[in-house]
């Protein structure tokens, strides 16, 4: 389950929280500037549907003179505001910082698809050379005094005499923003925190190519004679991706996820299983040039005086300060009262495992490359459950047709292909459909979706925005996209996926969700809070197994018949088998991020501190983390989710709890009235009031740990 990647951080964690968009007064003046810039990068969007992104004439060549010179006009704007004469108010200051920079937020809408869906060896040269600067870039607006002074003022005067909610809500996000990110330090030290900026920005950028390097260039090429158990679809798709390669008549295992995992549960060549599953749990930790240690050492060291500049003991105490979490001690807390039942259930997949290896006359003992392979035996012996048989009824075009089906009833949407040609594109693979409110027929906005694998394409399964909703100057509708990372059938093959594959689909959808409904006013409030963000795609998730969605989309790709209500059975039964696999490699990287961030870095040595770490735990030595720390790109490419992966697991907790809030209801998952709150106070709202009030006004009371623990079928803890 790859549900993460939640968007492209546009540059550091303050051009997150800043929304990068123009002052009025100097409009005319910059249109000028912008009419003799034939920059297509740079240019205003135009087209149907209010204007959408130029893609079609997206070129690499374009991007540093791009960047560069929106960095200009973005800097420009914000002297303007820092420089403004007149007392500083909420309209000439916070309001002008909403809009200052757009210019540079369309650049890095093409910026984040030449890195995440169309990367190459040119482009991550550029990217390369420009972390740097525009790390200096955040740093000149982060540490621009006058312009925090006006800031200040304003936020100290609505602290007497508050703004209205969404108002007040902006400047508190804006102050605390400026203040985390070293406002307040002197200059010598202000000085000191850009270097360490600057430091990081490359140290991330090289991170992340140095995981896709290893990506791209770890293949394992099979023959026709090892390819027992591996289903006719699996095996067409390798074999086209063999030969796009120029290995005519091979088969091609990549170096990803979505051609592991299957690889690791079906394939009966043991040591195949073994080679494939080195090959990707060795990424960035291969002791080449491409080896991540020693800059994850740095990275820490780097974050570790950063954060000491402002007074605070470690990152993991400046971070979550901010979060719903708020200490790593409550992040510690939650993690550490699930690990225990986690491990324990490990221990009884293993025995059972172990049991299936021994009365085949295997003769091996249960080692990692063999999890997936002997659980899906268990599954098969224990529930009669076989996932290529379930596979069969998971067609991608009927599950996209379920994600409509679910908006439909819940949110009001409706989705409709737009013609092919009359949006632009980045590759042939991507489609579109227009969204609108089923009743009113008024445009909401665009999806886009991405969903196969390729070259230059990062690992995993994200959604993002290429606009958001704001009513700010005027109603802005909403670009959004998803993208996955499923193995491209051969010519006329369907797309089959497994159920874990289905479930990050709606998982994903679910950001997708949150963006189109937004109802703010300010473009700071469509920003998130890290162990919220996720919890809205989380509880979508829930909707692929209910009987709405399984009855009407759930078919058989050839027969076209519905799945079997024998099947669903099953399906419903197994649903907490390998919970032990699933949450304990899962919580193993969160709580090894968290460890990390507390740890002294002076001289760390981070394959011993992970071996070390993970022995100390318990960790079961027949599996190993989700995401081991030389490839742990979440937490090292960037801060987006730096002592924040733990996330997942405080966001599980309040979808298991708002599950049952549906399954309490009268309709069920569909009922009315849950669904209208659903939409009101957790998606709609963004980051517009306090998650933790959102949630009260959903639920009534606060989220509990029993409904989680009940999901997963462990062991409910007593009071």
């Amino acid at each position: 389950m790859t549900k993460h990647n939640l968007r492209h951080i546009k540059t550091l964690s303050l051009c997150a929280l800043i929304a990068f968009t123009t002052s009025c007064k100097d409009e005319e003046k910059k249109e000028d500037t912008m009419a003799n810039n034939e920059n297509i990068l740079l240019q205003e969007w135009t087209g149907p549907f209010d204007g959408v992104p130029a893609f079609d004439k997206m070129d690499v060549k374009d991007v540093k003179e791009a960047v560069e010179k929106g960095m200009e006009l973005g800097l420009e704007d914000i002297e303007k505001i820092a420089n403004n004469p007149e007392p500083p108010t909420f309209e000439n200051t916070i309001a002008a910082m909403e809009r200052s920079g757009k210019e540079l937020d369309r650049v890095f809408t093409y910026y984040g698809i030449l890195s995440s869906n169309m990367s190459s060896p040119e482009f991550r040269d550029i990217q390369t050379e420009l972390a740097p600067k525009l790390s200096e870039y955040n740093s000149k607006i982060s540490q621009n005094e006058k312009l925090f002074q006006r800031i200040k003022a304003v936020y100290d005067a609505s602290q007497t005499t508050p703004l209205d909610a969404d108002q007040q809500r902006v400047v508190d996000l804006t102050y605390k923003s400026f203040e985390m990110n070293g406002a307040n330090l002197d200059a010598e030290k202000k000085k000191r925190y850009a270097e360490i900026n600057k430091e990081l920005s490359s140290l991330y950028t090289k991170f992340s190519n140095n995981v896709l390097h290893d990506e791209e260039n770890y293949v394992t090429y099979l023959t026709k004679e090892q390819l027992g158990g591996l289903s006719e679809s699996f095996t067409k798709s390798a074999a086209k991706i063999a030969s796009d390669k120029g290995q005519d008549g091979k088969y091609a295992i990549t170096n990803t996820r979505s051609s592991m995992d299957p690889f690791l549960t079906y394939s009966t060549e043991r040591e195949l299983r073994k080679q494939v599953w080195n090959n990707y749990y060795s990424r960035g930790d291969n002791g080449d040039e491409y080896d991540n240690k020693e800059l994850i050492a740095q990275i820490l060291k780097l974050r570790k005086e950063r954060v000491g500049l402002m007074g605070y003991d470690n990152y993991a105490e400046w971070r979550l300060q901010d979060r719903m979490a708020k200490t790593p001690e409550n992040a510690m807390d939650l993690m550490m009262a699930v690990w225990p039942a986690a491990i324990a259930r490990v221990k009884e997949e293993v025995a059972d495992m172990q049991a299936v290896a021994n009365a085949n006359g295997d003769n091996i003992t249960i080692e990692p490359w063999d999890y997936r392979y002997y659980a899906e035996k268990v599954r098969q012996k224990k529930y009669d459950l076989d996932s290529e048989e379930v596979k069969q009824y998971l067609q991608l075009d009927k599950l996209t047709q379920a994600l409509f089906y679910t908006a439909g009833r819940l949110f009001n949407y409706e989705f409709t292909p737009v013609a092919e040609g009359s949006v632009p594109v980045f590759h042939d693979d991507v489609k579109v459909w227009e969204v609108t409110d089923k009743d009113s027929g008024k445009h909401i906005g665009l999806w886009y979706l991405d969903p196969f694998a390729r070259e230059g394409k990062r690992s995993g399964a994200w959604a993002t925005t290429y606009r958001s909703h704001t009513t700010f100057d005027g109603d802005e509708t909403v670009l959004a996209s998803n993208n996955s990372n499923f193995v491209k059938p051969a010519p006329g093959e369907p797309v089959l996926v497994s159920w874990d594959d289905a479930t990050t689909f709606f998982h994903e959808f679910g950001h997708a969700l949150h963006f189109f409904s937004s109802n703010v006013k300010y473009p700071t409030l469509n920003g998130g809070v890290r162990d919220y963000t996720e919890f809205q795609s989380q509880l979508l998730e829930r909707w692929l197994s209910t009987d709405e969605v399984i009855n009407q989309f759930l078919v058989h790709y050839k027969t076209g018949e519905p799945i079997p209500a024998s099947l669903v059975e099953k399906i419903k039964k197994a649903s907490t088998f390998n919970q032990g696999f699933g949450t304990t490699e899962y919580l193993a990287s969160a709580l090894i991020d968290m460890k990390l961030h507390l740890a002294d870095p002076e001289n760390i040595d981070i394959a011993k501190f992970e071996r070390e770490t993970l022995k100390e735990l318990k960790m079961p030595k027949e599996l190993v983390m989700r995401h081991r720390t030389p490839q742990f790109g979440h937490v090292f490419s960037g801060e987006g989710y730096a002592t924040a992966y733990y996330g997942y697991m405080w966001a599980d907790v309040l979808t298991s709890d708002a599950s049952e809030a549906f399954k309490e209801a009268p309709g069920g998952f569909y009922d009315a009235d849950v669904a209208k709150k659903l939409v009101d106070y957790l998606f709609a709202p963004r980051n517009s009031m306090d998650p933790a009030e959102a949630y009260r006004l959903f639920r009534g009371r606060d989220a509990k740990i029993e409904a989680l623990m009940r999901d997963r079928g462990f062991p409910v803890p007593k009071k």
